[in-house]
């Protein structure tokens, strides 16, 4: 599974904290969230942090999921 990149992260004077995914913005955290989201990524991985705070996080089973049999199309219609 490739590790997530392109994050990035601007604290605001408010104590905000806006999350933005390659210049794009994807979240925005304020009052105990801001603090605790602070906290976890100065002791971790900041890509990883952001990724999972912004729920952009990869499980690597994406592609085991696109070529199951019921996600190729074609099945029964409803109608």
């Amino acid at each position: 599974m490739p590790r997530p990149q392109g994050f990035a992260y601007e604290e605001r004077k408010d104590g905000s904290v806006v999350l933005t995914h390659h210049g794009r913005p994807a979240g925005v955290l304020r009052g105990d969230r801001a603090a605790k989201f602070r906290a976890e990524v100065e002791t971790g991985d900041a890509q990883l942090t952001m990724a999972r705070w912004t729920g952009a996080y990869r499980f690597g089973n994406e592609r085991q999921a696109r070529n199951h049999p019921r996600n190729q199309g074609g099945g029964t219609r409803r109608g």
